[in-house]
């Protein structure tokens, strides 16, 4: 039986990127079907995020780089103010997708941000990392400056926000239970487990995740 799993996520989320680790060992050797959905946390014309705020700098000092640590992942407060708006790099995420690189492209955008301090918000910037995919990197970038992609990503944040009614991210959507935020590999593999008997949909909070208001 293929479990069918949709993790809503944005680029400039790091607690998207921290929860990553433990869900793709959990899902190792699994038989399971994984597709990353977009969610702008901050879509324009709203203001992203400026790293030398002391709202945001606390977050990381407290909850960010304390999980990463436990996690043994390497990861930096961007230093790129103000944060890069996300709607050029997920429309990129749809030129990959219908290429066959959607996971490569979300978890290399991801490492970009946030291992690399790379401006994301950036056309050039994403060719760059495209082409590092083996993906047409003049195609590409022709496809983000003609904003091929612009209608379909709109259209998948219209789902989110409307029908599945994601609030913050990560939210993963593993069969009919949703869970938000960040957890262990072993919480994952039990609400995996769990989605061997089938029951309504249900919701588990709690876990370390952004919101609009801040992350």
């Amino acid at each position: 039986m293929t479990i069918k799993i949709k993790v809503y996520s944005d680029y400039v989320c790091p607690f998207c990127l921290i929860a990553k680790k433990p869900f793709d060992e959990a899902i190792k050797g699994r038989d399971v079907e994984v597709e990353w959905m977009p969610y702008e946390l901050r879509p324009y014309p709203n203001e992203t995020l400026k790293p030398e705020e002391t709202y945001l700098q606390s977050i990381w000092k407290q909850s960010v780089y304390p999980m990463a640590k436990e996690m043994g992942m390497s990861m930096v407060l961007p230093k790129i103010s103000p944060q890069p708006y996300t709607h050029l790099a997920f429309e990129g995420y749809q030129y990959a997708k219908e290429n066959g690189k959607a996971n490569e492209y979300n978890e290399r955008i991801l490492s970009a941000f946030f291992q690399e301090e790379q401006n994301i918000g950036e056309i050039e910037v994403l060719t760059k990392l495209a082409i590092e995919l083996g993906l047409n990197g003049e195609e590409f970038n022709q496809a983000l400056k003609a904003r091929k992609y612009k209608e379909k990503h709109q259209q998948e944040l219209k789902k989110a926000i409307n029908e599945v009614n994601i609030q913050a991210v990560p939210t993963f959507i593993i069969g009919n239970q949703m869970i938000a935020g960040v957890r262990s590999k072993e919480a994952f593999e039990e609400i995996i487990n769990q989605e061997l008997k089938p029951t309504s949909l249900q919701f588990f909070g709690e876990g370390m995740s952004c919101g609009i208001d801040g992350c």
